[in-house]
């Protein structure tokens, strides 16, 4: 089992990142430190896809003189997912780091506990 685990190391560092940042997200009340284990989280998919596209052996596939043998490249669609991915994951956490500001402006703490309480007084 260990064996294995070592030589799928890509995809055990993965979901090492996957799972620390899934507990910063859980765990912390901190508006930023979420933010923080979010953006882990997104980096350990980009880990796996990426691993997952590679093949030893294998060239970019980048054809310069004619047509070859398509077994002789990786994959390109992990790679475009991980891009994409990566413009996604930027966007969200900018949205999310101005949210974040606001709320701080408004109810000068970026606790979550007490942003929801707080939240509950000015309703009443």
């Amino acid at each position: 089992m260990l064996s294995r685990l070592m030589t799928n190391y890509e995809e055990t560092a993965a979901v090492i990142l996957f799972c620390i940042g899934l507990s910063t997200l859980l765990f912390n009340r901190n508006l930023i430190k979420k933010i923080i284990g979010m953006d882990i989280m997104d980096s350990s998919i980009f880990l796996f896809l990426a691993s997952q596209g590679y093949v030893a052996g294998r060239k970019a596939p980048i054809i310069a003189e004619g047509a070859a043998n398509m077994d002789a490249y990786i994959n390109p669609i992990p790679a475009g997912l991980v891009l994409t991915g990566i413009v996604v994951a930027v966007s969200v956490s900018a949205l999310m780091m101005a949210l974040s500001i606001r709320l701080y402006h408004r109810y000068h703490t970026l606790d979550l506990d007490r942003i929801v309480a707080l939240a509950g007084k000015e309703e009443v």
